[in-house]
């Protein structure tokens, strides 16, 4: 399955050593702390460069300013949810049923951290945080189809790719819906059950066979 390569437009310096890797992690983490604790808007370099315990300089030299760093920020956490659901899926019960819990559970709980935060995010980044959210969805679909692909033959949907792309969609729909919802599950055992009851969706159209349909005179 091939995947669009996402814009070319940089957003900060690449770094070559070690501890320039650590301290670029430094900051943003220190920038998505304060993003989470007082908006976006009130977010200045300013903030990150203290909370990061770093120069401003240090910052200035990594990006031309806040734009470039909200903008790296987002690509951090699109990472982490790709990430994220990659190690549920690798520790994903060898079956059909316990792939499908596997991308459930991370979905729902990938969602639901910074859920707010990462809408606005998106939100404001515009164009380009659009197709890297694209990018991170056709991610994230594709190990889904990896996942599964061992266990396809169990599938009884004459189109068995179809099938688990129809899932897959409606899956990571259903999540998305979930994190806007004010009356959202919330607790473990919440998630739980609302994870289940996705996943148990799911397997139930994969293992239906196609209807019958008649053609309309």
């Amino acid at each position: 399955m091939e995947m669009d390569e996402p814009s070319p437009r940089a957003h900060y310096k690449e770094p070559r050593q070690a501890r320039s890797a650590a301290t670029l992690a430094r900051i943003l983490h220190a920038a998505e702390e304060l993003v989470s604790a007082v908006g976006l808007e009130e977010l200045t370099v300013g903030g990150v460069a203290e909370r990061a315990g770093v120069s401003v300089g240090s910052i200035y030299r990594r990006f031309e300013g806040k734009e470039q760093l909200v903008a790296a920020l987002t690509d951090r956490m699109l990472e982490q949810r790709e990430e994220y659901v990659r190690e549920w899926l690798d520790k994903a019960e060898p079956s059909l049923s316990g792939v499908l819990d596997a991308y459930t559970r991370a979905l729902l709980r990938s969602f639901a951290e910074n859920s707010s935060l990462f809408s606005e995010l998106l939100r404001t980044q515009g164009t380009h945080a659009l197709d890297r959210g694209a990018r991170t969805i056709t991610v994230i679909h594709h190990l889904l189809l990896e996942a599964a692909a061992p266990y396809a033959d169990q599938i009884r949907r004459t189109d068995a790719r179809a099938a688990l792309d129809t899932v897959a969609r409606a899956i990571l729909g259903a999540c998305f819906h979930n994190s806007l919802r004010h009356d959202r599950p919330t607790g473990e055992a919440a998630r739980h059950r609302y994870a289940d009851e996705l996943s148990d969706m799911a397997i139930a159209h994969l293992l239906t066979p196609d209807r019958h349909r008649t053609a309309h005179k």
